[in-house]
């Protein structure tokens, strides 16, 4: 993903709000299946690390990506932003 498309995407992404919420089990195998189907649906997603997270918002984001098979596109904070195209039909188009 180039640097244009990912300012692209975290444009996008500015006015969401997070919908997955980390929290004090971490990652777990239920969050992945829940943020894989979300990425499905939406493609684009906004999610938030709680402080009582044994995880930080990168860790949160390595582990969701290798597991949802998504690509990072911004964590600051606790906050962070992951991207998968759908399979059939994206409706977000890269430039």
């Amino acid at each position: 993903m180039t640097s244009k498309q990912r300012a692209y995407l975290r444009g996008l992404a500015n006015t969401m709000e997070p919908i997955v919420h980390v929290g004090k089990d971490g990652v777990t195998p239920n969050m992945i299946k829940q943020v894989s189907d979300a990425l499905e649906a939406r493609e684009l997603i906004k999610g938030a690390v709680l402080q009582n997270s044994p995880v930080t918002a990168r860790e949160a984001v390595d582990a969701l990506c290798e597991g949802a098979n998504a690509e990072p596109v911004q964590s600051i904070g606790n906050r962070f932003v992951l991207y998968r195209a759908r399979q059939k039909d994206p409706r977000i188009v890269l430039p």
